[in-house]
């Protein structure tokens, strides 16, 4: 290991006592380090550091901004002992977010995802029965990928049909109603996880091939190898997940598919909306707008509405 990646591993372990996670930085970093041992350099360059924020030219200004702002956080400490590294100026690469367009997943396409997650190999396995189940419940819950598998035994109540989220986003915990096709899935994959790890069933719900909690990381990873797997994604060689449909979208294609079922059933939309803003864990009804996409058939659904109720509301 060089002096750098010594550095890196160093730096790493000193902000994780400090309690931040660093979920990105514990992957890119070390590729950062590893990238300036191939340009023969053995402190951080501006010039580098640069060139290694912008090497994906398929990436945005956002990856590309908080990539060059994770090596100057580095380098600012890194400094303190090597008086050769040099920091990168704020404001190199101008972080201008746009709104990624959702991908709305058809109702196929998620039977797919979830056939084909069944089928990633593990010595055990445990990693395709979790990241099926996984992504079955983020496509019928609308649940943030953290809630989910942040869920413990205890959270899940298969009896009464409800989940438990815990401090949530911006601190928020609510109950999530499941459908009874969901507790049935759930059921069978807690008593299949059970059977593979009968002495050493850790107390949290989503477990990992190696008997831990499975992380949002992780499930991304395989998310992406699955979509790949099934063509809605293209492969790449440099171990990037690169761009395309998402698990979030999976969160955008419930709130969408919520509200063609309403529209269908002939629900008064706008008054159902809070509900809904309860159901994703939103503080203001308005957050609901954000997850919504004009796709063809939440449109029709409300033009029709609009006819019914235009015609006095007759069916």
């Amino acid at each position: 290991m060089t002096g750098l990646a010594e550095a890196v591993e160093q730096y790493l372990a000193m902000r994780r006592s400090l309690g931040f996670q660093l979920r990105h930085a514990t992957r890119e970093l070390p590729r950062f380090a590893a990238f300036l041992e191939q340009e023969g350099s053995e402190h951080v360059t501006t010039r580098l550091a640069l060139r290694w924020a912008m090497e994906d030219p398929a990436s945005s200004s956002v990856t590309r901004s908080d990539r060059l702002a994770m090596v100057r956080r580095f380098a600012q400490w890194r400094s303190a002992t090597d008086p050769r590294t040099e920091v990168p100026p704020r404001g190199l690469v101008p972080r201008r977010y746009q709104r990624p367009t959702p991908y709305i997943y058809s109702d196929a396409q998620v039977k797919s995802i979830v056939s084909q997650a069944r089928h990633l190999s593990s010595p055990l396995g445990i990693r395709g029965l979790t990241c099926a189940t996984l992504f079955g419940l983020l496509a019928v819950s609308g649940m943030r990928i953290g809630e989910a598998v942040a869920l413990n035994d205890d959270d899940v109540d298969l009896g009464a049909g409800v989940l438990t989220i815990r401090q949530g986003k911006n601190g928020k915990s609510r109950l999530v109603p499941i459908q009874s096709t969901t507790k049935a899935a759930l059921a069978e994959y807690a008593e299949r996880l059970v059977a593979l790890l009968p002495k050493t069933k850790p107390p949290f719900f989503f477990v990992s091939e190696r008997g831990q909690r499975m992380s949002a990381w992780c499930a991304g990873d395989n998310f992406v190898r699955v979509l790949r797997s099934i063509g809605l994604r293209e492969p790449r060689d440099d171990g990037r997940r690169g761009r395309g449909p998402r698990m979030h979208d999976l969160r955008h294609r419930f709130a969408v598919t919520t509200l063609i079922r309403w529209y269908r059933a002939g629900v008064d939309v706008e008054r159902e909306i809070p509900k809904l803003a309860t159901f994703l864990g939103h503080t203001h009804v308005d957050e609901v707008y954000w997850y919504l996409q004009a796709i063809p058939e939440l449109l029709v659904a409300a033009t029709d509405r609009s006819r019914l109720d235009a015609m006095g509301g007759t069916r």
